[in-house]
């Protein structure tokens, strides 16, 4: 009889440590890592800060976050100033120059086009989550799916009518890392799930899994909600409704 209610407060115990975790480790995370992100931007700006503009030469402790707001400010001049016809021509020369040189010019390349697709050309990125079986017959991996484009893949691999679509398959937990594989466009089963909800998927390893979102389907003028909208549900529900009706109609 005396175990019970030490059983119960040792699990309410153990209930209330779990969630005060689940409650503070992201938090925890989170503001490590933007902590060291700012130190990290601190630790390469501030030495080239002239100490008179510096509040860390008037003030007993260091101002942390200082480095980053003037690298923030010194980015967005340089963008102002590129974005003008000076800025242009010599950024322009500044290219050629590093278009001379074989081992930095292919790095710079490479990074350039990569910032360019991911911070302007929106159109250009992931645009649907899908799976593909891979690495055998019914087993499906989670890929990410490019824009469909016209490429030398595409023309030297012609599939008669199944363009091939370039897709990333993440590595779990490090999204980061993964494969890029051109599959036939009818091999890929696309998902209504967002980018963020995929990439939380694989950071998470399958724990955090979006919500089935149900859809309202129209059958015969008729909402249906809580069905999901797949085009066989009006199939299966058109002969209950057709039942239903028939039953509700007057012997004559």
């Amino acid at each position: 009889m005396s175990d019970a209610p030490k059983t119960s407060g040792m699990t309410r115990l153990r209930n209330y440590f779990l969630t005060g975790f689940v409650v503070c480790a992201p938090l925890a995370i989170t503001a490590y890592i933007a902590w060291s992100f700012i130190g990290w931007v601190d630790s390469w700006v501030k030495p080239y800060i002239p100490a008179r503009y510096s509040p860390d030469s008037y003030l007993p402790f260091p101002v942390p976050g200082f480095g980053l707001i003037v690298a923030l400010i010194l980015i967005t001049l340089i963008g102002f100033l590129a974005a003008n016809i000076v800025g242009r021509a010599i950024v322009n020369f500044g290219e050629r120059l590093l278009g001379r040189m074989p081992l930095v010019r292919g790095i710079y390349g490479s990074l350039k086009q990569i910032f360019e697709t991911v911070l302007s050309n929106k159109g250009d990125m992931f645009r649907q989550v899908g799976l593909v079986e891979y690495p055998r017959k019914g087993v499906w991996s989670l890929v990410f799916v490019a824009s469909e484009k016209e490429t030398e893949i595409n023309e030297k691999l012609d599939q008669e009518g199944d363009p091939l679509i370039a897709v990333f398959m993440p590595c779990t937990p490090n999204p980061t890392t993964g494969f890029l594989m051109y599959v036939p466009k009818s091999d890929i089963v696309l998902l209504d799930m967002t980018i963020e909800d995929g990439a939380k998927l694989i950071v998470s390893a399958g724990l955090v899994a979006p919500e089935v979102k149900s859809k309202m389907v129209v059958v015969n003028g008729e909402p249906i909600e809580g069905v999901l909208a797949n085009p066989s549900v009006g199939a299966l529900a058109q002969p209950a409704r057709k039942s239903r009706t028939a039953s509700s109609r007057p012997n004559k």
